[in-house]
């Protein structure tokens, strides 16, 4: 298990005014950039992974490092892969302790905005060190909890976390018993290379989603139901 603290918050104002929909020349604009001025101060995103092995396969199970997951598309998408990496990414849970405004509604959106930039600059840097140190190709990952339900059940959130071991001490995020995480801009699953894109958005009928990467994909979802 390796832990990577110094991640840098990397923080756009100008992109992030216009991710928001904010006019640059506004007095919302002067409120946004104090808000980002404050994350800089604070921000501290975080990665925790490990290098894992897969020890064997059933019809829809697949053990790693002796913890055993049920999921029959995971158990299809790992076919023939003998190495994973499980991960936690995260804003960092040091914004969590910033007061905002009492019953502002607004500056907890643009605050959410400004979480959510930081786990993207987490996670990129997560890709890249695994990318670099392990020599890997094209990857793709799996989220317990992304996806339709019986994709890979959220409760499993619990086996990831017990696989990778002292997530809370080592990065600061907490499973909750509905297997939600704090920070929510918190991010989990299992990477693991692969000869052909892959994302769990692709067996997902939620169109609403604010957090998808790829629409759904018909075939794709057809072809692991049938695997």
């Amino acid at each position: 298990m390796e832990a990577l603290r110094q991640i840098a918050p990397a923080l756009d104002a100008v992109a992030l005014l216009a991710r928001v929909h904010v006019a640059p020349d506004s007095e919302d604009a002067d409120a946004f950039t104090a808000l980002v001025d404050q994350a800089r101060e604070v921000a501290r995103p975080k990665a925790l992974y490990a290098e894992a092995f897969v020890e064997g396969r059933g019809d829809d199970t697949i053990r790693i490092d002796g913890i055993t997951f049920t999921s029959r598309m995971l158990r299809h998408k790992l076919a023939g892969v003998e190495r994973v990496f499980p991960y936690v990414a995260t804003c960092g849970h040091e914004l969590d302790g910033v007061a905002l405004p009492a019953g502002d509604v607004l500056a907890q959106f643009w605050w959410d905005a400004i979480k959510a930039e930081l786990l993207a600059a987490a996670r990129a840097h997560l890709l890249a060190h695994l990318t670099d140190r392990f020599r890997l190709g094209q990857t793709a990952r799996m989220s317990p909890g992304s996806g339709d339900a019986d994709v890979w059940s959220i409760e499993q959130q619990r086996l990831l976390f017990a696989l990778l071991g002292g997530v809370t001490p080592s990065i600061g995020v907490i499973l909750t018993e509905s297997c939600l995480m704090i920070p929510n801009k918190t991010v989990s699953g299992l990477l693991f290379p692969t000869e052909h894109d892959f994302r769990t958005c692709q067996v997902c009928h939620r169109e609403s989603c604010p957090n998808r990467t790829a629409p759904f994909d018909a075939a794709v979802w057809q072809s692991l139901r049938e695997s």
